[in-house]
């Protein structure tokens, strides 16, 4: 029994000595960046925004990779669209034709007017009478006192189906015999007839139609058929909105559109044409829907998600690599050269960078620089006018390190001063940097968004998220295609939080005290 009572206290002494907390294998001693991660870790408004980040960089980077379409893809639809074809005009005002080798002034044409108005059959002006010849009242001859006829005054219209013009003795002989419902007259060995609906035929064959309207194409190189000129005079005599007409096999559907301003018909055909897939709604082709340039919206935030994520880190690249050298330099030497330094810290905050930026962007825009060397003008104009903070915070943190005893060690050792600054001094204030160039992200990417909003950033093709948000500065779009500009406006708001997020995150990991 005492044998088993001195085993067991010999196990106790054995386990007790196993989590002895003297022994040296039990004590975890962490790394001050391990303790850094492991504070951050435990932030969880921290990690929400740095899993934000991952998946903006994963969408950006890796979808555009994996997605099926280009940046500048564009795709086509088939669709009805309604062009001009023709156009219809009605007359109910005299118009005057000068006979051929005669003048017929437009005193003369006026005293015309007034003549027919007061029901007069003569008239006279400047010493010549001139004579009234009624055929119907909307057809009279104006001829001179010996009875040669200068011009005419009429209402009616004769056409010709190939739209020649037509000798005046021609055209008056077919309008007379219109109004005086003779079938026919015989001109130069030609003989036209006439029919009830206003077809005229020269020697049996189809020549011309009189009517109130006058039909003509809309484009010079067109060319109206008699049938359908005939068409679009019933649908115009009906009163129709829209007629159909079969050429060469094919029917189409034309529109009949009436301009009070102009009295005059626009006559409007619809044909199938391959146009931009424009403002496409969301489908399983295009989950987000298509652009103002029929190209894929979703394609177009991943790739636009890689420029505003690279321009961001780029400029905050520049910015710090020239903040931290001169930020260095003026915090270490001091004196004169802290000064001068410091009022180039200090004229740089003077400038207005953002007119500044609007002034390059419109110079670039009048000597039509190349897209993709614009967006290398940007990033290097950013950088440089962003380093100033940088340099200044540096320029401080140096300051109280250079008075520390490793700093000491380090002179007395005889290193030189670019290890002093580079190996010793600016390492620690590394933790102050990234807090500040991770802040300074989310407002490079927003100033980058917003140029690229007013036409002064990235320029089509390249896409953007600022860029593809410049579509609202249609009210239209920004009322009825919501599906255009939301998601890179929500792509947008997320970045620059999550940026800000993980900022304060770091700041409080690399300094628990200033947590609050």
């Amino acid at each position: 029994m005492k044998e088993k009572d001195k085993s067991m206290q010999n196990g106790e002494e054995i386990k007790e000595e196993q989590y002895s907390l003297n022994d040296d294998r039990r004590v975890k001693v962490l790394s001050p960046g391990a303790m850094v991660a492991k504070r951050f870790f435990r932030n969880r408004m921290a990690m929400v925004g740095l899993f934000v980040l991952i998946f903006m960089f994963v969408f950006s980077f890796i979808g555009g990779l994996i997605m099926p379409y280009g940046e500048d893809e564009l795709f086509y639809r088939v669709d009805l669209l309604e062009k001009e074809y023709a156009a219809a005009i009605e007359n109910t005002e005299f118009r005057y034709l000068t006979a051929k080798d005669q003048e017929f002034s437009l005193i003369v044409q006026a005293k015309t007017q007034l003549a027919i108005n007061n029901g007069s059959e003569t008239f006279e002006y400047d010493g010549v009478e001139y004579t009234l010849n009624k055929f119907a009242d909307d057809l009279y001859t104006v001829a001179l006192s010996d009875g040669t006829v200068i011009g005419a005054a009429y209402k009616k219209i004769f056409s010709t189906y190939d739209e020649s013009k037509v000798d005046f003795d021609v055209q008056i002989s077919i309008l007379e015999a219109y109004s005086t419902d003779e079938d026919e007259c015989e001109l130069a060995g030609v003989t036209y007839g006439i029919d009830d609906d206003g077809s005229v035929t020269a020697d049996g064959e189809p020549f011309g139609y009189v009517s109130n309207f006058v039909v003509s194409a809309w484009m010079p190189d067109v060319k109206l058929s008699r049938e359908f000129k005939d068409c679009v005079l019933d649908a115009l005599t009906e009163r129709a909105e829209s007629f159909t007409f079969t050429e060469n096999g094919e029917e189409h559907e034309y529109i009949l559109t009436y301009s009070p301003s102009t009295m005059k018909w626009t006559i409007k055909q619809e044909t199938e044409s391959r146009v931009y897939d424009k403002y496409s709604p969301p489908s399983s082709k295009h989950w987000l829907g298509t652009d103002k340039n029929g190209m894929d919206v979703l394609t177009r935030l991943m790739y636009g998600g890689r420029v505003s994520l690279l321009i961001g880190f780029i400029v905050e690249l520049i910015a710090t690599i020239i903040g931290i050298i001169l930020g260095g330099i003026a915090g270490y030497f001091g004196g004169w050269i802290d000064n001068l330094i410091m009022r180039i810290v200090d004229i740089f905050y003077c400038i207005p960078s953002l007119p500044i930026v609007i002034i390059i962007g419109a110079t670039m825009d009048h000597y039509q620089v190349d897209p993709k060397i614009r967006m290398i003008y940007l990033m290097l104009i950013l950088g440089v006018l962003g380093w100033p903070g940088i340099a200044r915070m540096v320029r401080g943190q140096i300051l109280s390190l250079r008075e520390q005893e490793f700093m000491t060690a380090t002179e007395a050792s005889g290193l030189s001063v670019r290890r002093r600054i580079f190996h010793h001094l600016i390492p620690n204030v590394v933790p102050q940097l990234i807090v500040s160039v991770t802040m300074g992200l989310g407002g490079t990417i927003l100033t980058e968004s917003s140029l690229s909003f007013l036409g002064l950033g990235v320029r089509f093709p390249f896409a953007s998220w600022g860029n593809i948000i410049n579509d609202i500065n249609d009210t239209h779009v920004l009322e009825n295609y919501l599906f255009v500009w939301i998601p890179a406006g929500v792509l947008l708001l997320l970045t620059v939080l999550a940026f800000n997020i993980v900022g304060d995150g770091l700041r409080d990991a690399f300094d628990p005290k200033m947590k609050r």
